[in-house]
Formats: C-alpha cells, structure tokens, sequence
C-alpha cells in the first residue's frame, strides 16, 4: 500500500520518529516488539531469513530498487507495493526530518522482532541442522558497533552461533544490524537468560575458552594447536568480554581455558570487535 508522505508528524509514521535518540529508541523498539532495518542489503537479508515487515519507508527514487525486496516480503502477498503493508515514499526533506538524518542507504524498514529461540534450539539448528561446533558468547559488550562488528566477524570466519549474554546490547538494534550489514539475521543467535550459561554449553558437549588476561592463559596460537581445537570433532565456545572491563572473573573462573591474544609494540589489548576476528580465524574448525 503506497502512502505518499508530507508531513513528519504523521502518526502512522511514529515507529520512524527521530532514530538518532538511542535511549528513546531501545525503549520503544523492544515495548513495541519492533527493529529497524536499514539500506536496501539489510532489509534484503531480514526478508530471506523470513522477517516480517511493519512497513517500509524511502525516498522516492528509491522505490523502483525496493519492489523486488518489497515484493518478496512476508505478508505482502508478493505485490511490489507492499499489499496491505505501508509503504511510505516522500521527499528527502520529509524523510529526513522525520528520522532525523539523511537517508543515503535506500530505506528503512520497520520489522516485527522474530521470537528467540532457546540456546539449546540455536546449538542444535545451527550449521543446516547439522548442530553448531563454534559459538561465540559475547559477554555485556555495551557498545552496538561492537556486537554488530562481531556478528560479521562470526558470519565471515565460521561461527555457528552467537549467544549474548542478560546484559549485551541489542544485536537487533539499528547500528548492530546495519553495521553487520545484515549478518544478524544469517548467524543463529539468542539472549542467555542466566549467566554465565557453561553449564548449558558443556552439556552440548561444548569447551569454553575464555579470551582474557591472565597468568596462566595459553596464547591463542599454542591453545589453537590443542586437540580441544585442532580436533574435527571438537566444539568450542569462545567468550568475549566488554570493551572497558574485559570478561567477569566469574565468566573466567567457570570456563575451561583462558587463551590471550599475544601483543607487541608495547599494546596490551585489542578492541573486542578485532580481538573477535582474530580469535574466531585462529580457532574456526578445521
């Protein structure tokens, strides 16, 4: 259903009012049960994995691009004009004004937060079905570049899974989505109810590295040449901690290894999106 848009205080437009307020946003995508999409390979990738639309929302010149991802939507009934979903088309002055920046990636969309599934569903369903053999387990990282970054790195360098922990911030919000360019909705993922969840994971026949400082940590290099690694049996979860603190002692005290990144030229840390990458290439399974 094509809407032309005029006027930003339109009220059918409230899911879209000014997404550059973060607190105001978290606050109402997660009461409202909703997520913002952004850029045409965003909303592509949300509508493959199966995500339903609220509505959509674009400049003008981007309509045409849209139909096909518009069309193949979930409760659109394949018409390229959303069917009985809005789809909101104005100016750029418009649009901008309403979400309070300039919309230079095609669209938006608002979609329906999909239910999350048990960590036993993801650990079971990942990898086709096949269950998954790496986990990455982000620990309260608080900054969303951060997680988005992370599930990047997990979809690029064979991570099966994400699990995130109570106290992480929202990989569904609209910085983590648009920053994993949409690889939030490939990697199988869910939110931990209880922390730390190692009972959970050893159950699965998983080991828990942690990715920490400390005296009697292996470097990643020597820890990746271990049978808990180099096995093609093995199942590993790799937990990464927050961006200032690092990981809890609790976190470190329940898992079975801690391994480090080693440094030189004098630096002691990596930012945990990096230290992700690395850890995930060193430990993927072989």
């Amino acid at each position: 259903m094509l809407i032309e848009i005029t006027d930003p205080s339109d009220v059918r437009l409230a899911d879209y009012t000014q997404l550059t307020d973060v607190a105001l946003r978290k606050r109402l995508e997660t009461a409202n049960g909703l997520y913002m999409a952004e850029s045409t390979k965003v909303i592509t990738r949300a509508v493959a994995a199966g995500h339903e639309p609220r509505s959509f929302l674009m400049t003008r010149r981007w309509l045409e691009d849209m139909r096909p991802v518009i069309a193949a939507a979930k409760g659109t009934g394949g018409d390229p004009l959303g069917g009985d979903k809005p789809v909101f088309v104005g100016d750029d002055a418009v649009v901008e004004g309403l979400t309070g920046f300039h919309l230079h990636r095609g669209a938006l969309a608002a979609m329906n937060r999909p239910q999350l599934p048990s960590v036993a569903q993801v650990l079971a369903g990942a990898r086709g079905g096949a269950g998954a053999r790496r986990v990455a387990v982000l620990e309260n990282l608080v900054d969303h570049t951060n997680v988005g970054a992370a599930f990047r790195s997990a979809a690029a360098l064979g991570i099966d899974a994400v699990l995130a922990s109570p106290s992480c911030a929202d990989p569904l919000y609209r910085r983590s989505v648009r920053v994993s360019m949409g690889t939030v909705f490939q990697v199988p993922w869910t939110r931990i109810t209880s922390w730390p969840a190692v009972d959970e994971l050893h159950a699965a026949g998983f080991k828990v590295a942690a990715m920490a400082l400390s005296d009697d940590s292996y470097a990643l290099d020597e820890f990746a040449a271990l049978d808990v690694v180099s096995d093609p049996a093995s199942k590993l979860a790799i937990v990464l901690g927050t961006e200032g603190d690092g990981l809890s002692r609790r976190a470190m005290r329940n898992a079975d290894y801690v391994v480090r990144i080693p440094m030189a030229g004098g630096v002691d840390s990596l930012n945990v999106a990096a230290a992700s990458a690395v850890a995930f290439w060193e430990l993927r399974a072989r």
